[in-house]
């Protein structure tokens, strides 16, 4: 079985449009989280941490921008990205695959034309509203702007969608099906490419997480998200993409690849337990950390880092500490932890690989960023959840984790491969 590596990585986050800006958005302790522009007839209120100012011509053409949801143009740029910073100038069309994860696709493409309908009448609606809503919209059209006629997948886990497509990509180059997949994940939120919200538009989704308790009841933008602090108290909703190339091993050093990573183990399983809280215990989690573990056939003790899914749920949290302590509780000194949701809000299917960037960096320049917001840890915590500022790290194997509603738990390992160049 063939070893697979990461050569190319793309991003379009909250706190910026390429990897560096995310990455110095993280370090410099950038929480990107700002009031969403609507509030309930009953006070409804809640946050958001959205892309701002993201020009979709400046990514493809007029024509492809106007049949695609945002969520595919944030693939595609991220994509784009990916695929040059792996310095690929030329990819084989049979033997390169797309594998994307996304849990609502163009969900905002549909809920705008049902307010279209029910406000102006049929002749408003947007005429691409069913290829704009479509959840392989996205890996559609990242094949098209290649000219790729390989495995064209999407993934729908709901927010372990990325790390489910990393290890459904893995799984087909070890394999030796194709040579590079360009893969993660994507939601692309509600607003418009501006970052502001469409007139009149309130997405029903807005309404629909308030009632059904997922919202933070904080006020202050700097504890909005508070991943693993006593006082969480719910989801901040982000946006965006990240994408990865991956490419079996061999493949990478024929043609003199920078190589940034191996993904070298990968578990994904069923917590089987409720639609949207995970089993309390968190033993399911702990049982797909365990499964990626020995895929890459590492120990606990040898992990150097985490990054955890941590959305800043009392429950969601609390099964994840919970599943951490038990896997990763046999170590001399605590495993640093970390969580992007205080930064960025809880970025849906795109979470898991854009785990993988920090992880990347981690390995390759040795730094994890703190957990914005979070002060006073939960007393259950029996590893070190980073506060207060990033910490220098020696860490040659990083695992990212992603949990999403349904029961969908996935883990990934990323480890460092010594023989590479590193990073400047």
């Amino acid at each position: 079985m063939n070893r697979v590596v990461i050569t190319g990585m793309g991003i379009v986050s909250s706190l910026g449009e390429t990897v560096d800006a995310f990455l110095e958005g993280m370090h410099g302790n950038t929480v990107a989280i700002r009031p969403a522009p609507w509030v309930g007839d009953d006070g409804t209120f809640a946050w958001w941490s959205v892309v701002q100012d993201f020009d979709p011509l400046a990514w493809m053409d007029p024509k492809v921008a106007g049949g695609t949801d945002l969520f595919a143009q944030f693939a595609l740029a991220a994509a784009d990205q990916a695929v040059r910073d792996a310095g690929l100038d030329a990819l084989d069309p049979l033997r390169t695959a797309v594998v994307h994860g996304t849990s609502m696709g163009g969900m905002r493409a549909l809920l705008k034309a049902q307010h279209q309908l029910d406000t102006e009448g049929a002749a408003t609606i947007e005429r691409k509203t069913l290829i704009q809503m479509w959840p392989n919209m996205a890996a559609s059209q990242i094949a098209m702007r290649f000219g790729l006629h390989g495995p064209q997948m999407t993934v729908c886990t709901a927010c372990a969608s990325s790390i489910d497509a990393l290890g459904t990509a893995a799984q087909m180059l070890s394999a030796g099906r194709v040579d590079v997949a360009i893969v993660g994940g994507t939601e692309g939120g509600m607003p418009l490419a501006s970052g502001e919200a469409d007139g009149d538009f309130v997405p029903a989704t807005f309404h629909g997480q308030a009632l059904y308790g997922m919202t933070t009841n904080q006020r202050d933008p700097l504890r909005a998200s508070l991943p693993f602090d006593r006082d969480r108290s719910g989801i901040v909703n982000g946006e965006g993409s990240a994408m990865l190339v991956l490419e079996r091993e061999d493949h990478a050093r024929a043609r003199g690849a920078r190589v940034l990573a191996e993904l070298a183990g990968y578990g994904s399983l069923a917590d089987g337990h409720h639609p949207s809280s995970p089993e309390p215990g968190g033993k399911w989690e702990a049982a797909a950390m365990h499964q990626a573990l020995r895929d890459a056939d590492l120990r606990p003790r040898d992990v150097d880092a985490l990054v955890a899914h941590a959305t800043a749920t009392p429950k969601g949290d609390t099964a994840e500490i919970q599943a951490i302590n038990a896997v990763h509780a046999d170590r001399d000194d605590p495993l640093p932890v970390l969580s992007l949701k205080g930064h960025i809000g809880h970025t849906g299917a795109a979470s898991g690989a854009m785990g993988a960037i920090v992880a990347i960096d981690a390995i390759q320049r040795g730094r994890l960023p703190n957990v914005a917001g979070t002060t006073d840890v939960d007393p259950e915590v029996e590893f070190r959840v980073v506060t207060g500022a990033p910490i220098e790290v020696d860490a040659s194997i990083v695992q990212v984790n992603a949990f999403g509603f349904g029961g969908q738990d996935s883990s990934m390992v990323l480890r460092r491969l010594d023989e590479f160049t590193r990073l400047a």
